[in-house]
């Protein structure tokens, strides 16, 4: 996945090259910076001309500045490439899921891996691809430069900062590892309680059944926070062990370097060099603990992206079918969900333009599925569905998103104009700022308000083929009429489907289908 999402970003590859050369640089300075300055002062104690202070303490401003503003271009150029791919994980997953439908998806479920899991892409190249390339070349530049000086305190430095990069983050990974790749799904399991929790409050309350609710959630919660927990204790028994390879680094470079001073086969000044570099190089293989757990988590994570990306489309959307007339036909049509029973056998229906066709029958008899079926969503298990035109679906759960009316109008048709947005409310019989704001779910508006505004998005596309869903259900009488009035003259010339138990709206059909 990462090598896709890599190629769909325009010059990704020469992107991400220069993201690791920078931060090779960025660590390069540092490591130098840490060795010519420990060179320098021991240097400057055998107080040798100025002049001869001047060249070294240049490469040490150089190599201080240099660290800084590298280490800032760096995260620059690799958050751009990142977040550029991310983008494109996320757009993948917005255009799967509207051609699809996850039987047993759960929102908040959702909602976490369409936020949370997709900034994996950005933890694997900013915290493990970017970092881990780097310090390998920072290693073999840094242990070669110390072997040059001393081939025992190089060796010793290229052993210690493998084990301090590889072997310690390895261990660490494979010791959290269950801890680890339960962590995405248990926060998805977590975003959906949350979200179950907000939104039922009211009933939970009213039926005693908050306890109960509150309980489940804290299971939950205590569940990652274990899982969190697991982690941290391995991440700090790692970082003990990364110190540790450290001071046997620094341990063997003073044990090494200093028999070669006095045997005469080390300049006195390069002792600190041998010293210092060390701490410098570790310093850099620091966060690979955490990397490697981060690699886990992400791998999860993304996994949890791959089910969306790779569930089979199951129906082509609101696609006019060819030459198709206006309306819809269903031609002994059998409809049910993939994977599941039948649900309605046999069905044949025609809507044409002008015409409004009632479809009832009792509650779970299976209308919304012939919506869906009708609308394209999901294929017909047998027979032929005929569409022409295009179609709008007006649902009696549309939502509405915490943002103006205007926007939410545009949902509809994202390219209409102020005035057509207008238009449309007026028509739907909404009287309305557009500039208004609404909150989440539009809990500023009234049922329907909330419905009328539903309606204008249809209107705003100019569908040729409506389909209604329980256009007037939980609305009081007086407000019901006055929806379907508008209704009514809205969709004059229409071809109309609409799902009711409403006697009045089914006595102002033409024809009714009755599901039993």
């Amino acid at each position: 996945m990462i090598t896709q999402l890599l190629k769909a970003v325009p010059h990704g590859r020469a992107r991400l090259a220069a993201a690791v050369a920078l931060a090779f640089l960025a660590s390069f300075s540092s490591v130098a910076l840490m060795g010519l300055s420990a060179w320098l002062i021991s240097f400057a104690a055998l107080m040798p001309p100025v002049l001869y202070l001047q060249a070294p303490a240049v490469g040490v401003r150089t190599f201080a500045i240099s660290r800084g503003t590298l280490r800032y271009v760096e995260r620059l150029v690799g958050h751009d490439v990142a977040l550029r791919m991310q983008s494109t994980l996320r757009m993948r997953t917005y255009d799967c899921l509207a051609r699809t439908t996850l039987i047993g998806a759960r929102r908040g479920d959702l909602q976490a891996r369409i936020m949370a899991d997709t900034e994996a892409v950005t933890d694997i190249l900013i915290r493990v691809v970017i970092p881990f390339a780097s310090a390998l070349l920072v290693v073999a530049a840094a242990s070669i430069g110390i072997g040059v000086l001393s081939p025992g305190a190089g060796a010793t430095l290229l052993v210690t900062a493998l084990l301090a990069g590889l072997v310690v983050p390895w261990l660490a990974q494979r010791a959290s590892l269950a801890a680890d790749a339960a962590a995405a799904p248990t926060r998805g399991r977590l975003a959906d309680a949350v979200r179950e929790l907000a939104r039922t409050a009211p009933d939970l309350v009213a039926y005693d059944a908050g306890d109960g609710a509150l309980a489940r959630f804290a299971a939950i919660d205590d569940e990652l926070r274990r899982q969190e927990a697991r982690g941290a204790w391995v991440r700090g028994v790692a970082a003990a062990g990364q110190v540790l390879a450290a001071g046997i680094a620094v341990v063997a470079g003073l044990a090494i370097g200093g028999p070669a001073v006095r045997a005469g086969t080390l300049h006195p000044t390069a002792l600190a060099v041998l010293a210092l570099v060390p701490l410098a190089l570790h310093e850099v293989l620091a966060t690979f603990a955490q990397a490697a757990q981060t690699w886990t988590r992400a791998r999860s994570a993304l996994g949890r992206i791959a089910e969306l990306l790779d569930a089979d489309p199951i129906g082509t959307g609101d696609v006019p079918d060819g030459d198709a007339a206006p309306g819809l036909v269903l031609a002994g049509v059998s409809v049910g969900w993939p994977g599941g029973p039948v649900v309605q056998a046999d069905l044949n229906l025609s809507v044409r333009p002008s015409e409004r066709v009632a479809l009832t029958g009792p509650s779970g008899i299976g209308k919304t599925t012939v919506a869906a079926t009708a609308m394209g969503l999901i294929p017909p298990l047998v027979g032929e569905v005929s569409r022409g035109g295009r179609v709008g679906y007006l649902a009696q759960d549309a939502h509405i998103f915490a943002t103006s009316i205007a926007e939410n109008v545009r949902i509809g048709n994202k390219d209409a104009t102020d005035d057509e947005v207008a238009d449309a409310l007026a028509r739907a019989g909404l009287p309305i700022d557009p500039d208004r704001l609404v909150g989440e779910d539009g809990t500023t508006l009234s049922g329907g308000e909330r419905r009328r505004l539903a309606l204008a998005r249809l209107l705003v596309a100019d569908r040729d083929l409506w389909i209604l869903d329980e256009p007037t259900e939980h609305l009081d009488q007086a407000t019901a009429d006055a929806l379907m009035t508008d209704v009514w003259a809205a969709s004059a010339g229409r071809a109309v489907l609409v799902i009711t138990h409403d006697v009045d709206v089914v006595a102002a059909c033409d024809r009714e289908l009755r599901l039993g």
